[in-house]
């Protein structure tokens, strides 16, 4: 399995590697379709997102930042569960996008935007996946639930030995005051 992560890593984040770079490098703000323009559910989701730059240029150039470190991250397999979700993140308003701006009159434009849509909407399973997965070892939910059970599972252990020593104790004691009152009848008339 590790061996198919080392090659599936690097396949997926290759589209990502080469669509940041080009944003950074030139950072055009492409609509859903690939042509320049402004990528309406882009802008709108910058719109309502107070920490994302209004300028369509600068926002272009962060998302391609954004995909370039993550997709060099994802294909070095460093952070991949992290890069891929940032990777999810930024495929989202171009996967709304593809297929929000309304229907086209054109059937090969309709099919091209169905296929877009399709090949974005496979590539976030994609990056789900490789955002789930925890290279065979146990995820965090397990980790701490075990955790926790095993905590739970000492703090009985040590609460039945405190009350077997305490029982302990009890009898000894009540051992004493039966043995001083036998004791004790003894020597009364």
């Amino acid at each position: 399995m590790a061996v198919l992560r080392r090659v599936a890593r690097p396949l997926l984040a290759s589209k990502f590697i080469r669509d940041g770079y080009a944003a950074v490098r030139n950072p055009v703000p492409r609509d859903s379709s690939g042509r320049t323009g402004n990528d309406p559910g882009v802008v709108r989701l910058a719109s309502r997102v107070s920490f994302l730059p209004d300028d369509p240029e600068q926002l272009a150039r962060v998302q391609g930042a954004v995909q370039l470190g993550a997709g060099v991250l994802l294909a070095l397999g460093r952070a991949p569960r992290l890069a891929s979700a940032a990777l999810a993140v930024t495929l989202v308003p171009a996967a709304l996008a593809a297929y929000s701006d309304g229907a086209a009159e054109d059937p090969g434009e309709r099919s091209a935007r169905r296929a877009e849509l399709l090949a974005n909407v496979s590539l976030l399973g994609g990056l789900l996946i490789a955002a789930a997965d925890t290279h065979g070892k146990p995820s965090l939910a397990f980790r701490t639930r075990h955790a926790a059970g095993h905590a739970s599972d000492a703090l009985t252990h040590r609460a039945h030995a405190v009350a077997d020593r305490v029982g302990d104790v009890t009898d000894t004691a009540v051992h004493g005051v039966t043995d001083s009152v036998a004791a004790a009848r003894k020597h009364l008339p």
